[in-house]
């Protein structure tokens, strides 16, 4: 290949696509429609585009890999050639001197970092459900997991050195000897799961910078092709990066929201070994603020790295795990309630919420909000639903994350389970009971639509004849908003 000085391709790019974006591995030029993205003519260590052949092998990658999740996006690997008259050319005749990746240019205001509060309840369920779809069908990579999430924490901790200027070396320390402590208490943990499929080729940079929304779906985009250390992750250790963001921008209800999504959905193909992971999640919440800490150091924002170091450190302090189960009648507000409650409760993002509407769909594999006969709802389905409800609810409180069981718990039998089930595993127990007058719970029932949930008025209606008056837990009143009932018994709870 003939050669073209960095300069040079960029000065002849940006006369076609004006408005150009650097990064530390890339430069970006964006036209009306079309967006060109060379690599820098750089070896950054963990990223190495010394080369033309380097550069040319990590522009492929990049279009195989996001071709996966961005088809629509990513278009094709463009030659730069030097013709006859020694003028650059795309795609001319003469040799290749450089070459560009052609991707569709979107609107930068539809990506996630820019508008974080648009990450509701809908959108943040959404998000979890997506991403465990893409870790389901992303191959296996077996020489990554431990070992990746090992390079991680030592590549931080050699960054964070080099470039601590304006962050407090104390701190930065304390968390990099927290980070090597829970690292070596989790690897036999990380190997068992990366030896079980959990490694995979994942996003790899898999924060709301990274997350566009298009014809009301996320789509992720600009994934991790140079280092297969940055890629070739624990599943886990992938979704870490969009949780640590959504928690550091002070968005815990989005995160815990998008963390159960996945956990239900990934269990339908990973199984019950994906909830005992969990016990992994402080670390990776930890490694990637530390991640961004060195980044933020690195572009000058001492202040905004210092956070990230401080972040780190809150994700790695211990935590209590609880065990809150939420009953009541149809209609009643648990999922509302439990979902509001779950920020405040154990290690970040807060507690996983197990809806027993969700595991009966996943057992009968459905999807989450497809309508099931009631036919189906058979005395066996209904004990395998709350044995599941609590199978999975154990391993999670073994794994140290704390719990939310949102089920009618109508049966005096299963409020007991969940009350020994805490008590089996040695954590604090609440149940709260949710009540409204039955003319309110029959009109939210017949109003309801795009829900886990397949009760009907007169399902409701059944339930309300056979209930025990004599409910031993907490009684909330949602007669009013679930939401607001639910902080205000979160705000109890600290006084």
């Amino acid at each position: 290949m003939s050669s073209a000085s960095e300069a040079e391709i960029v000065a002849f790019l940006k006369a076609r696509a004006p408005r150009q974006i650097d990064t530390a591995c890339a430069h970006v030029f964006l036209a009306d429609e079309t967006a060109w993205k060379i690599k820098r003519h750089v070896d950054l260590g963990y990223a190495d585009f010394s080369t033309a052949a380097r550069r040319l092998w990590a522009l492929e990658r990049e279009l195989e890999f996001n071709r996966t999740a961005a088809p629509d996006i990513y278009r094709a690997v463009r030659p730069i050639t030097r013709e006859a008259d020694g003028a650059l050319a795309l795609e001319g005749r003469g040799e290749a001197v450089e070459y560009v990746l052609e991707m569709r240019r979107f609107d930068e205001r539809e990506v996630l970092a820019a508008k974080p509060e648009a990450v509701n309840g809908e959108l943040a369920e959404a998000l979890g459900r997506a991403i465990a779809g893409f870790h389901v069908a992303a191959p296996l990579r077996p020489e990554g997991g431990l070992s990746a999430i090992a390079f991680t924490v030592g590549s931080n901790a050699q960054l964070l050195r080099e470039t601590c200027e304006g962050l407090d070396p104390g701190r930065v320390e304390h968390m990099i000897a927290l980070t090597d402590a829970e690292l070596e208490r989790q690897r036999p943990l990380l190997a068992a799961r990366t030896a079980s499929g959990f490694s995979r080729r994942c996003h790899g940079d898999l924060h709301l910078g990274n997350i566009l929304m298009e014809a009301g779906r996320p789509v992720l985009f600009d994934c991790i092709e140079f280092n297969d250390l940055l890629s070739d992750l624990d599943v886990l250790y992938d979704l870490a990066f969009l949780l640590m963001d959504l928690d550091f921008r002070g968005r815990r209800d989005a995160a815990v929201r998008v963390l159960s999504a996945y956990m239900d959905e990934a269990a339908r193909t990973f199984g019950e070994a994906i909830w005992g992971g969990l016990a992994t999640l402080p670390l990776m919440l930890a490694v990637r603020a530390g991640v961004r800490a060195h980044v933020e150091a690195h572009s000058g924002r001492a202040d905004v790295a210092r956070a990230y170091v401080e972040a780190a450190i809150a994700h790695l302090a211990p935590q209590s795990a609880s065990l809150l189960a939420v009953g009541g009648l149809s209609g009643s507000g648990k999922s509302t309630f439990a979902r509001a409650a779950a920020p405040a409760l154990g290690a970040s993002p807060g507690a996983v919420v197990l809806r027993t509407d969700e595991i009966r769909k996943r057992i009968l594999g459905v999807a989450p909000t497809q309508g099931v006969s009631r036919e189906a709802y058979t005395p066996d389905l209904h004990l395998q639903t709350y044995d599941t409800l609590f199978a999975n609810a154990g391993d999670l409180l073994r794994a140290g994350r704390s719990v939310v069981l949102d089920a009618t718990f109508t049966a005096p039998e299963m409020r007991l389970r969940a009350e020994a089930l805490a008590a089996e595993c040695g954590v604090p127990f609440e149940g709260v009971w949710l009540e409204a007058p039955l003319e309110v719970l029959e009109a939210r029932v017949a109003g309801r639509t795009g829900d886990a949930s397949d009760a009907t008025v007169d399902v409701l209606r059944g339930q309300a004849q056979a209930l025990d008056p004599d409910i031993l837990w907490a009684h909330v009143d949602t007669s009013g908003s679930a939401q607001a009932a639910a902080q205000a018994w979160s705000a109890g709870r600290g006084r």
